[in-house]
């Protein structure tokens, strides 16, 4: 039986009886291959160490954790030969894959990119999340984009040697990917079975509007992974019109029509739920949280019951 169902039916959930120790968690999940696991991006965690977020992950039902391996994160890129194969291993006692990781990594030559995707590679991991190029404005868009095509295609080279796929992410601002449009210029030429876009609807939507979907469809054969997250356009306290995030279904992204675009793809790759609305601090990453815990669990589980329902809904197999 999936855990999810399991807990769903004996009635375990964050706010009742906790499951019976990893050894239960990992029985549960032994015959069970995921298409598409379902992960948490664990910013929003960084306050527990690696063996308590295995505890409550595998207590909320997440298929796998999408782990940040970059300064700051849960894990330091100069650890990470140590470090990640342990992290992989203390999740795997509680049923929680790590199917992918978040980086810093922009080029192969950075300190600690090769140890970084060696090791995740060796682990068994086969998606990583890169780092952001931004402009410089003082050159023309297209500079811009020839220089760091350069740098996406080394990328990609070293991703084929070690059998692992990077994906960039869409991000909101002022970025190279904010318009999904100017990643098309850098991805055109590389094997999308090593390097490509993490795409994430919730920044497509805030900078596209209404034609988010014409984006998507141009950069599709890229993408691999996916982010998952709401917003709502509101006015600050100076009355400045700015993007705030909000739980699934609350806010502003039409995930029905997203959710048939992603299943015309027929991909079969981790999905990554983001927690970026207010966490007490722990949507930031931070160590220390003014939110109760158990709250923060309880939003962390909502969010990913509505978008299992989302996704059965349309007909996707996680």
């Amino acid at each position: 039986m999936q855990r999810r169902n399991f807990i769903k039916t004996t009635g375990l959930s964050v706010a009742g009886i906790s499951l019976a120790g990893p050894g239960l968690a990992k029985s549960i999940m032994a015959d069970r291959t995921y298409k598409r696991p379902v992960c948490a991006f664990t910013k929003c965690l960084q306050f527990l160490t690696l063996d308590q977020m295995g505890e409550v992950m595998g207590r909320l039902g997440f298929d796998g954790a999408d782990v940040p391996v970059r300064p700051d994160g849960h894990i330091e890129p100069k650890n990470v030969k140590a470090d990640l194969p342990q992290a992989v291993k203390i999740l795997s006692k509680y049923g929680v894959e790590m199917p992918m990781i978040v980086t810093a990594i922009t080029d192969p030559s950075e300190p600690f990119a090769l140890d970084t995707l060696q090791a995740a590679s060796d682990s068994g991991i086969k998606y990583y999340r890169t780092g952001t190029y931004k402009y410089d404005l003082s050159r023309s868009i297209q500079q811009n984009l020839d220089e760091h095509k350069k740098t996406i295609e080394k990328l990609a080279a070293l991703n084929e040697k070690l059998g692992i796929h990077g994906g960039y992410q869409n991000h909101s601002g002022m970025n190279i990917g904010s318009p999904v449009w100017d990643l098309f210029e850098l991805m055109k030429d590389v094997d999308p079975r090593y390097m490509g876009i993490q795409y994430d609807i919730r920044h497509a939507v805030t900078e596209a509007g209404y034609s988010w979907k014409l984006g998507m469809k141009r950069i599709a054969p890229w993408i691999r992974t996916i982010d998952i997250k709401d917003f709502v356009w509101g006015k600050n306290p100076n009355g400045e019109w700015r993007h705030q995030n909000v739980p699934l279904g609350e806010g502003m992204v039409n995930f029905d029509e997203f959710l048939k675009e992603y299943a015309s793809l027929k991909i079969e790759a981790p999905i990554s739920i983001h927690y970026e609305y207010d966490l007490g601090g722990a949507e930031s990453g931070k160590k220390e949280t003014i939110m109760d815990h158990e709250k923060i669990y309880g939003l962390m589980k909502k969010d990913l019951d509505w978008f299992r329902k989302n996704l059965l809904k349309n007909q996707i197999e996680a």
